[in-house]
């Protein structure tokens, strides 16, 4: 990342199909956004965090394969984002558990999500702690990991969601405290001017009120929908007000600032509700039918997306891997073998570090090896044709340039100890390095 990049981070939880309300209020400006210059862009599907709302093991992955192809439908470029699963980046709960352990039950007691749950069982009758699972206890510390994994400056988010950047805040603040400057203290970027879409009945489009209407719906279903939008009972020929109705809130979302202006004439002139609704429909499906083939072909090849998801993690690890190596370093989690840093200027001694040997061999071939402090051999490559070839395969191990798994399937390898130990032994210099 360039110094003067900004991080921003945006995260989608899969527990429900996007819907129009979604893509005006969150979807379309966080795509808008990505665009600027200047801006590092993370976005991802917070599937770990729908585990608390969501008992359904299907729901969980439809609503993965929908959220993921309304992006990328909607204008999303991975190659100059960052798009992941979260699921897929296994150094995010291993930084939760670091959190946990700097974050005080206090200050998780204090969760608007929890405090609420305690409120609802208290106004029952019930036990305070009735039916709250530790995960919707912990989500505030998964949510501070998602966002200090990749030191984001700024999340956007509602108010309803400050005091979990607040709270983020503070266990970094903890962290850094204890062992040293590895937090950046993300800020809030609070969405006060986005719109929020009324839904069929007039209260805000949300999944609670099944009141909603899907992005990409098919285009009979979308007018039919449209068609059950709450009006009042006037007849055409009537004036109609704008203030209040849904229908007009929705067209104003998707319309030009013209656009807008005739269909307030045509209220003020009497539209029939039918004619009205029309109009609508017509507007909403001129910026979503183009969407609409992208979307389909996406549902219809999930493979396309896997792709896209496993690229996006690729991306994400090669900032996560190396940066928890450091964090596990910074809390104590070390390589007995390694010596402690020595008084004078905390250089690692690198006789107790693992190395690569580059050779070649009597048939023409050039080969490399990685052997650990003790020359215990660890990997040992196939035959490269030239010299270039061995040495870009090294460099890719070094900075684990995507998930060790996938490295393992591109690059030669004739002999190989456990991957376990092989990520442990790359880890290592990593962190060396930084």
């Amino acid at each position: 990342m360039s110094k003067s990049n900004v991080r921003v981070l945006t995260g989608i939880t899969t527990s429900g199909t996007p819907h129009l309300g979604n893509y005006v209020g969150a979807i379309r400006p966080a795509i808008a956004a990505s665009r600027a210059a200047g801006v590092e862009s993370f976005y991802f599907l917070a599937d770990y965090h729908a585990l608390i709302k969501v008992d359904d093991p299907a729901r969980i992955q439809r609503s993965t394969l929908e959220i993921a192809a309304t992006w990328i439908a909607a204008g999303l470029d991975p190659e100059r984002v960052t798009f992941y699963r979260q699921s897929d980046i296994p150094e995010i709960p291993e930084l939760t558990w670091f959190l946990t352990c700097v974050c005080g039950k206090g200050l998780l007691n204090r969760a608007h999500a929890y405090k609420a749950a305690v409120d609802k069982n208290h106004a029952a009758g019930a036990d305070e702690d009735a039916d709250v699972t530790a995960g919707l206890f912990m989500y505030p510390v998964l949510m501070a990991a998602d966002i200090l994994m990749f030191n984001a400056h700024r999340v956007p988010v509602g108010r309803d969601q400050v005091q979990h950047i607040e709270m983020a805040r503070d266990m970094a603040s903890s962290f850094n405290h204890l062992y040293g400057e590895h937090f950046v203290l993300p800020e809030a970027q609070i969405e006060d001017n986005v719109a929020t879409l009324p839904g069929l009945d007039g209260r805000k489009m949300s999944k609670s009120y099944d009141n909603t209407i899907p992005l990409f719906a098919p285009p009979e279903q979308l007018k039919k929908l449209i068609a059950g939008i709450k009006t009042d009972s006037r007849a055409p020929g009537e004036p109609k007000d704008t203030e209040g109705s849904a229908l007009f809130q929705i067209y104003q979302a998707f319309a030009t600032p013209a656009e807008t202006a005739q269909l307030r004439q045509d209220f003020a002139a009497g539209i029939s509700w039918a004619d009205a609704k029309l109009k609508l429909f017509q507007r909403i499906d001129a910026e979503i039918a183009p969407m609409r083939a992208t979307y389909e072909d996406l549902i219809a090849h999930p493979e396309k997306l896997e792709a896209l998801l496993q690229a996006g993690a690729a991306k994400a690890r090669k900032i996560a891997t190396p940066f928890t190596a450091k964090v596990r370093q910074a809390v104590g989690l070390r390589d007995l073998r390694a010596q402690a840093a020595d008084k004078k200027g905390d250089k690692k001694d690198k006789s107790t570090l693992p190395s690569f040997k580059q050779y070649r061999e009597a048939d023409g071939q050039f080969y490399f090896k990685l052997v650990d402090a003790q020359g215990k051999l660890l990997l040992q490559s196939e035959g490269f044709a030239s010299p270039k070839e061995a040495g870009q395969a090294v460099k890719r191990l070094q900075d684990l340039s995507a998930p060790l798994p996938a490295l393992l399937q591109e690059i030669p390898v004739k002999h190989l100890v456990t991957a376990q130990e092989l990520e442990s032994a790359l880890q290592q210099l990593l962190a060396a390095r930084d």
